[in-house]
């Protein structure tokens, strides 16, 4: 039975025999029998588990005891009655199919549990082959669930569980012990018998190995779960979510209608719906993508940028969307540097990861704190790459990153000011740990050597973000409480240093062009539509008024048109704006005509917005997604523009901008200019207010402002 009977028996592994009988025989001649059998293999050091019963025995041990039960579904004759064991073979399979349901919740559980107990083989510095998730009895678990009659995909798993066997195989033979741990000690001279060129090319492969393993185990139970899920006669039906997208059987997969070698951004246009749906991205999807690769054009178009960060964001359920990709090498066809990386040890004590799994941790982490920052979407880039320089003999893995990721980053299409932020930040990721722990914090030299290397406080608050989540994803040993404690007051020290005592820095405001100022003075409503392949631009000028910005974003709503990001500006008694909007699968762009008719309606009241906009929230709602942290709002008041500057931070939905505006407008306040941006899946917007006197909110009205637009907005959630 067992690694005996599939005939993987490894030099210091047990045997485990069955000895089945009629129960014909007297217990003494048995006894002798199995003596007779067993004395020899003792006395040569064989360590043996046996077993003595009949087919009606075995039939209900097994059936009480699935390890007894896996066993057998991997029986094989030796000697004897051939037509007695494979009567037994044939009972337990029956049993296995019948009950499957209650079998495989018991090997699901155990299987947890002897991952909490051994951890994951890819990530540990010295791993358990054999029960460590990802491991070989995870092998033998799909073989098992595969015998209940439940599709798992076995041809992807022949070379990982060859590795793996073999690797124990050597292991055995070179300890003369049958311990499945490999060893720190141990393997350099496993990796020299098995002609690796070193311990790291050892461990590299039995990572990919076992994530492999670990990738088929998750599908497997996944699409265990959905059928149950679904009910045996319930029909399938396919949502579409995005363009060439759908969600079908509890997955996200790809239309087979769709075009993938003329679409090149579907790949990550359906990672992250899958991501933010908390779904799975289906192995067929991951195949296609693999097998009909469409490059994404240099510079990628805002739209995949905007699709790589919303995947990035959408905290741990991208791992396993990621790493579904990855395994089909899709991820590095996108990032070839990644290739480099993907799989690489670390043997280093405060590390619990692989440099790329260490990476999609880091990102995880920093998803949780793209409320704290300005630009969430370069936090979550920096996290993804900040070790892409990792491996490469004789360089600094911070500088030789540096020279990595700024062009990665324009390749990426992000402006030239963004790729030098991001290179910035992989160059100095480990700053600000580096100095809070070995420097001085009260010496005035010591804020002076941060500051001249990072100087822009926004960047500054990048970095510091960046810290703590590579220093989370390390792990306890290399960031606690006290390190933590150190590294927020050295960033606020520099921070005062940097802002003059402030804290706020400048914001980019609208910038008009004369022919722009020209035709604000006609105090009509006027709309140009200016289309694009990515994403279109809307220019709206109008007399001011108040509502106007919550009627401008409540029609783009209702239109089907997601603000990317908005400038607007009042000038007088007249207002600027300038729009960047994508559309929503299958919606169309209106015209300028229409879009003016539209809007005058909405400001002229005439149409019920909130109505038609709660419809929408409420069936956005309805779908199933990650969950998300509430929103932030502050409010400061700015000496240079003499206005309060409100600051929303919130997961991105239809209608934000409109509940936004909504809000401040019934707070009494007047809207003098707004700065939007929607980075992925997260929201950012700033707006500049002033009571109708033209000047800033008291402290007291500003707190309280910032207090009532959260309020408002946690009940939109």
């Amino acid at each position: 039975m067992g690694g005996y009977g599939r005939g993987e028996l490894s030099p210091g592994s047990d045997l485990d025999l069955l000895i089945v009988h009629d129960g014909s025989a007297r217990e003494e001649q048995l006894s002798q029998f199995v003596n007779a059998l067993l004395y020899p293999l003792w006395d040569s050091g064989i360590p043996v588990d046996h077993a003595v019963r009949t087919r009606t025995q075995t039939r209900e041990t097994a059936n009480s005891d699935i390890r007894v039960a896996m066993g057998i579904l991997d029986i094989r004759t030796l000697e004897g009655n051939v037509d007695l064991v494979n009567a037994v073979a044939a009972d337990v399979a029956e049993d296995w199919r019948k009950n499957s349901k209650t079998n495989l919740t018991q090997l699901r559980e155990s299987s947890r549990e002897r991952a909490e107990r051994s951890g994951e083989l890819a990530f540990l510095l010295e791993p358990d082959l054999k029960e460590a998730r990802g491991g070989l009895r995870d092998i033998n678990a799909l073989r098992a669930i595969a015998q209940a009659g439940e599709e798992v995909a076995l041809d992807r798993l022949s070379s990982a569980a060859a590795l793996l066997a073999n690797v124990r195989d050597v292991l055995h033979g070179l300890s003369g012990k049958g311990r499945d741990q490999l060893l720190l000690t141990e393997q350099d001279r496993v990796a020299a018998e098995m002609n690796f060129a070193d311990a790291d090319a050892l461990m590299l492969e039995v990572a990919r190995a076992s994530r492999a393993v670990d990738y088929v185990m998750d599908l497997t139970w996944h699409r265990i779960d959905s059928k149950r899920s679904r009910g045996l006669f319930k029909r399938n039906k396919s949502e579409p979510l995005g363009k060439g997208v759908i969600a079908l059987n509890n997955e996200v997969t790809i239309d087979e209608s769709s075009d993938i070698l003329n679409d090149s951004g579907i790949g990550l246009r359906a990672a992250a719906i899958a991501a933010q749906r908390g779904l799975p991205l289906s192995i067929d999807a991951c195949i296609n993508l693999a097998e009909n690769f469409s490059a994404i054009p240099s510079p990628w178009p805002r739209s995949s940028r905007e699709d790589l960060v919303t995947l990035i964001g959408a905290g741990s359920a991208m791992i396993r969307v990621f790493e579904a990709l990855d395994q089909e090498g899709v991820i590095e066809r996108w990032i070839p540097e990644w290739g480099h990386v993907r799989f690489l040890p670390q043997r280093n004590v405060l590390h619990r990861h692989t440099v790329d799994r260490h990476m999609l941790e880091t990102a995880v982490r920093a998803a949780k704190l793209t409320r704290t920052v300005h630009r969430p979407d370069l936090l979550l880039v920096a996290a993804l790459l900040h070790d892409i320089g990792k491996g490469y003999a004789g360089k600094d893995h911070s500088d030789y990153g540096e020279e990595l990721i700024y062009p990665l980053a324009l390749r990426m299409g992000f402006p030239d000011a963004d790729a030098q932020v991001l290179a910035l930040l992989v160059k100095q990721h480990l700053l600000l740990s580096s100095v809070a722990t070995r420097r001085d914090l009260d010496d005035p030299a010591t804020i002076e050597y941060v500051t001249s290397l990072v100087s822009d406080p926004q960047v500054l608050e990048l970095l510091h973000a960046l810290s703590i989540a590579d220093g989370e994803a390390t792990g306890k040993t290399a960031w606690s409480n006290w390190k933590a404690g150190l590294v927020a007051d050295l960033v606020n020290r520099c921070t005062i240093a940097l802002t003059g005592g402030t804290g706020i820095a400048p914001a980019e405001q609208l910038e008009l062009t004369p022919q722009q100022l020209s035709r604000l003075d006609n105090k009509s409503l006027t709309v140009t539509i200016i289309e694009r392949d990515d994403a279109h631009e809307i220019e709206i000028l109008s007399p001011d008024q108040v509502g106007l910005l919550s009627a401008v974003a409540g029609t783009f709503s209702v239109s089907r048109l997601n603000v990317r990001s908005a400038r607007t500006r009042t000038v007088g008694e007249a207002v600027a704006m300038n729009w960047i909007v994508t559309l929503d699968p299958n919606a169309s762009l209106p015209s300028e005509e229409a879009l003016t008719e539209t809007l005058r309606k909405a400001i002229a009241g005439e149409i019920d917005l909130a109505k038609r906009i709660d419809e929408r929230i409420s069936s956005y709602r309805k779908i199933p997604g990650i969950p998300v942290p509430p929103p932030v709002v502050t409010a400061t008041n700015d000496i240079a523009t003499q206005a309060t500057v409100l600051e929303i931070r919130m997961h991105d939905r239809p209608g934000v901008l409109y509940s936004v505006a909504r809000a401040i407008s019934r707070f009494g306040v007047d809207i003098r200019a707004a700065i939007v941006s929607t980075l992925g899946a997260e929201a950012f917007d700033t707006l500049y207010v002033t009571d109708f006197a033209g000047e800033a909110l008291t402290e007291e009205r500003a707190k309280l402002l910032a207090n009532q637009v959260e309020s408002y907005l946690l009940t939109q959630y």
